[in-house]
């Protein structure tokens, strides 16, 4: 099925990951990052939430199964995606639900954005119930829509992270996987970063998954 904003990245992780980071990496007894992530950590874990935002076929699902495998509490891994797999039939290509475009463009009406709320204030209320969530999302509003993510978050340690890649290199990810709507990954490569504000950011163009996942990882505390 056509997710919403595309946001599955593919079914190899290995399709991943450069770092773009706007804070310097830790460094570990004067040595910087890579030292395996799963040394970070020898302590409690204070990060609750992950947000991973980036356009179709960017990478980010190969990312966050990479975290997943990587750090040492187990992370729940929630995503656009998975809500529009949970919106009745009705919804989908409706004026009121969701709606994608031959050429890829995606669009949303009223009964979305109410059952979108829901959904963010779910993982929110997951969150301070003490699981730890990575959210695979596709800031098609950009600032609004990471916004309304940072009002349901409120008092809660995030890490926000952009996965960038090369629209070009997306656009063929997406004709090989075969499961999204042509021209969404062109689409969505820019727009979804604009105004957006992160912790981290990588670019998925070069370089692999796991190398960008152990990126974020030395970034959780």
């Amino acid at each position: 099925m056509v997710g919403p904003y595309g946001a599955h990245a593919g079914s190899n992780p290995a399709l991943s990951a450069g770092v773009v980071s706007r804070q310097s990496p830790p460094k570990l007894g004067g040595n910087t990052f890579p030292v395996s992530p799963e040394r970070l950590y020898c302590g409690a874990m204070t990060t609750q939430v992950i947000v991973v935002n980036g356009g179709s076929s960017a990478g980010k699902s190969g990312i966050i199964r990479c975290l997943q495998a990587i750090l040492p509490d187990p992370w729940l891994a929630l995503g656009t995606d998975t809500m529009v797999e949970a919106l009745p039939a009705s919804l989908r290509g409706s004026d009121g639900g969701i709606e994608f475009a031959a050429d890829g463009q995606v669009s949303v009406g009223p009964e979305f954005r109410a059952l979108e709320a829901a959904w963010i204030e779910g993982i929110a209320a997951m969150a301070r119930a003490g699981a730890r969530v990575v959210v695979d999302e596709v800031f098609l509003g950009g600032p609004s829509s990471q916004r309304r993510w940072q009002q349901a978050l409120d008092g809660l340690r995030v890490l926000w992270v952009g996965v960038r890649c090369d629209a070009a290199v997306a656009a063929d990810r997406e004709l090989a996987r075969g499961d999204r709507a042509v021209g969404m990954a062109a689409a969505q490569a820019e727009v979804v970063h604009r105004g957006v504000a992160y912790d981290l950011e990588v670019d998925t163009t070069h370089t692999e998954a796991m190398e960008c996942a152990r990126s974020i990882a030395a970034r959780v505390e």
